[in-house]
């Protein structure tokens, strides 16, 4: 097959399969064509933050299903929200330091509280996980995750009552690494892959106001 319809062949089948890397290399017989069927670094990239949207967007979902409906693992069949059960209640209500301590108390089992509490991962955990509105999510996201360190308050060593406050880490928590994922998908577009992010951002109302992207 002449050269020249060998890279023509290559070109196409190319773009068929956009995970091949090209490469040229002279010889003495030359210029000839190599063909890698390796994934390039962007698609790696891309798949990579993908999974990480994915899987973050899962916790805030699950978290909202097992407290809605009581699946048995952070929240006991029969202590649901469906049961009648505040899921702020407990939480909020057993704050025992920070500056914050007193206002968590008072927002502890208020309905406006549980409601906003759980519509919030509920919206940020189907947003996330589907690949659409990450940067309101990412804004969302992080707020609540702020507010969920202000109450565990990690820079303490010791609750109120003297008792070792179990902390691991005077600031960095699992509350803050939430919070940069969200972040971080929301800034690279990640739900472009393995999400609806592409569909969502060619609505008319999105192109129009960039911040629902």
């Amino acid at each position: 097959m002449p050269e020249g319809t060998t890279i023509m062949a290559v070109h196409e089948h190319s773009h068929r399969h956009p995970g091949l890397r090209l490469s040229f290399r002279n010889d003495r017989t030359g210029t000839a064509l190599a063909v890698s069927a390796g994934i390039d670094t962007h698609t790696r990239q891309a798949r990579a933050l993908a999974s990480l949207r994915i899987l973050t967007g899962f916790v805030f979902l699950w978290a909202f299903l097992d407290k809605t409906f009581g699946l048995g693992y952070a929240t006991a069949s029969g202590k649901a929200w469906i049961d009648g059960v505040s899921p702020t209640k407990g939480f909020l209500g057993s704050v025992a330091v920070g500056p914050l301590r007193s206002t968590f108390h008072a927002w502890a089992g208020a309905g406006w509280a549980d409601w906003l509490f759980m519509l919030g991962m509920l919206g940020i955990g189907a947003a996330v996980t589907a690949g659409v509105a990450l940067r309101p999510a990412a804004v969302a996201g992080t707020a609540m995750m702020a507010l969920m360190w202000a109450a565990e308050w990690p820079p303490a060593r010791h609750l109120a009552d003297g008792s070792p406050s179990m902390s691991t880490n005077p600031f960095a928590d699992y509350h803050l690494i939430y919070a940069v994922a969200l972040i971080a998908v929301a800034a690279v577009g990640a739900g472009t892959t393995w999400g609806l992010g592409r569909w969502w951002a060619g609505l008319p109302v999105v192109r129009d106001h960039a911040w629902l992207r």
